[in-house]
């Protein structure tokens, strides 16, 4: 196989959502006025850049506003699409059609027959267009993008997500020559497009002639496609009664399908050559992602700006997240248990303490009678960040469940379904955050000099700034009772001690002699020192 070699790109002005949805009304008015091939392609690529990126913000912000936006332009791109469909068949028809060829009248007919009625149908839908509805979700959309800005770990975790999901359409379609397949890995890589556009655009400026090539070649492979099911649909409807005739018009279709097969075969060979082997062009994009530990960052903070979007008291969240993995830590340090010396185990922690909220009411509905379970549907319906395995996924889901409320039964409902050692997990995340909860209500401000020690009959907290009160004791009591089933033994909670410098500013400083009489002693004592001076003798006269 030959090497290609990348093609290199000149610099790409950067672009946002709000340009985007901007330029529909811009192209909008133009088809309006003349709904020529070139408009109607503008303005179905700017529909399809707002949609494509609405469905990345969707994934992490369950605002409805989102799939409204992509609600709305949706009768108006079908439109579009089939009337573009229309007009760039005609137009490989009179590209590829042989001379004498006598399927080309008939390809022609077809078209100038449907091709007012699809017009006029996009212009309807072009008039019903919602634009109060449309400038109404691009003021308010442009407000929920700051959630991801621009070439954060968050932006890369979402281009990984994209690419990702092109690189498995592109292994199934290499498997197979089913259009299907090569038609779900175009609309995949104008996905990851549209996303790196949108949200990485120093990369864009380095890939954007090589994907615009690819999501071209793959292009011409689905016109072609749809021009093959097209040629078989009129050799069928219009099938002369003359055998000569039918036979000639079999031997074109003949023509047509090798001519249909030649052109798809040069183009799927050229896309093959850009993206296998050691110069493919998915290895160069996939390493200008973050990988390893960083990827492992960009997931996180993936997960925090889910957080941000869902989260109607961020700082109460912080301080409960604080609190969660300080007390991890110290049970860790402890060895209280197994669980809270696996790594993977308190990444689902600090992802926990900081979604532990998302069943609030922005994305739950109001005849759910549970927000927690609500919380854990909506987790679920994410895609999974990268990096992390399902079982921790699925961990994640059910901590956030159980966070407060009734506790996990073993005896009953789905947690009863659970393997052992899943079981103990959840009681370990879930039990952490319902007693960093219980920490906050109780006072506590800070987790500096927590920690644990745990002996053969108990496991000891030392908190500080813990009050000694009735309340406390029950409220904690109740908090502990999820960790205590775990363990496996008493958490006992005290007081932890103060600290010397805390000590010192709380202690009554004993009396000091003042500074005003020090220094008189001192002057005084300096002075009686010194000698006398001599009497001045009389001046004689």
């Amino acid at each position: 196989m030959s090497t290609v070699v990348p093609i290199l790109s000149s610099p790409v002005p950067k672009r946002d959502l709000r340009e985007s949805m901007e330029r529909v009304l811009k192209e909008l008015e133009t088809v309006r006025k003349d709904p020529a091939p070139d408009p109607v392609h503008d303005l179905r690529v700017a529909i399809r850049r707002c949609r494509s990126v609405g469905a990345v913000f969707q994934e992490i912000d369950p605002d409805p506003a989102w799939p409204e936006m992509r609600r709305v332009p949706r009768k108006l791109f079908r439109r579009l699409g089939a009337l573009r469909d229309a007009q760039v068949m005609d137009d490989w028809v009179k590209q590829l059609a042989p001379e004498g060829d006598p399927l080309r009248p008939k390809l022609h007919r077809n078209f100038a027959q449907n091709e007012p009625e699809l017009r006029d149908q996009a212009l309807r839908s072009v008039e019903k267009f919602d634009i109060k509805a449309w400038t109404r979700l691009e003021q308010k959309l442009r407000h929920r993008t700051r959630l991801v800005p621009q070439s954060s770990l968050t932006a890369q975790c979402l281009a990984v997500e994209r690419i990702d999901e092109a690189r498995e359409l592109h292994a199934r379609a290499q498997r197979t020559d089913s259009p299907a397949a090569w038609h779900e890995l175009r609309i995949g890589i104008k996905r990851f497009r549209y996303t790196v556009e949108n949200l990485l655009p120093n990369h864009y400026v380095l890939w954007s002639k090589n994907l615009k090539r690819l999501q071209d070649l793959l292009g011409d492979v689905h016109d072609l496609d749809v021009l093959s099911v097209l040629l078989k649909d009129v050799v069928a409807k219009d099938t002369p009664d003359d055998e000569a005739a039918k036979h000639a018009l079999t031997d074109a279709h003949h023509v047509w399908q090798e001519i249909i097969h030649r052109e798809r075969t040069q183009r799927v060979e050229t896309y093959r050559q850009l993206t296998l082997g050691k110069t493919s062009l998915w290895n160069d994009w996939r390493h200008g992602l973050p990988q390893g530990k960083r990827l492992a960052l960009a997931s996180m903070a993936r997960l925090r700006a889910t957080a941000r979007a869902t989260d109607s008291r961020p700082h109460r969240t912080a301080k409960i997240s604080h609190f969660s993995v300080a007390l991890f830590d110290a049970l860790r340090r402890a060895h209280a248990a197994p669980a809270f010396g696996e790594q993977n185990m308190r990444r689902v922690m600090r992802a926990a303490a900081r979604l532990h909220r998302v069943g609030g009411v922005r994305h739950a509905k109001p005849a759910r009678k549970s927000s927690r379970k609500a919380a854990r549907r909506f987790l679920r319906e994410l895609p999974m960040p990268p990096s992390w395995t399902y079982e921790e996924w699925d961990l994640l889901g059910w901590a956030v469940r159980f966070h407060r409320g009734p506790e996990p039964s073993p005896d009953r409902g789905t947690f009863a379904t659970l393997g052992d050692e899943q079981q103990k997990n959840i009681q370990a995340i879930a039990g952490v955050l319902r007693l960093a909860r219980a920490f906050r209500k109780c006072g506590i401000e800070t987790c500096e000099g927590l920690r644990a020690e745990k002996s053969a009959d108990a496991v000891i907290v030392h908190v500080p700034g813990l009050a000694d009160s009735a309340e406390n004791a029950a409220r904690l009591a109740a908090a502990k009772h999820l960790l205590d089933i775990y363990i496996e033994k008493p958490l006992l909670l005290k007081p932890a001690p103060k600290r010397i410098s805390e000590q010192t500013q709380t202690e009554t400083p004993a009396p000091q002699p003042k500074v005003v009489a020090l220094l008189e002693d001192f002057q005084r004592h300096q002075d009686s020192q010194q000698p006398k001076p001599r009497a001045a003798s009389a001046s004689a006269d």
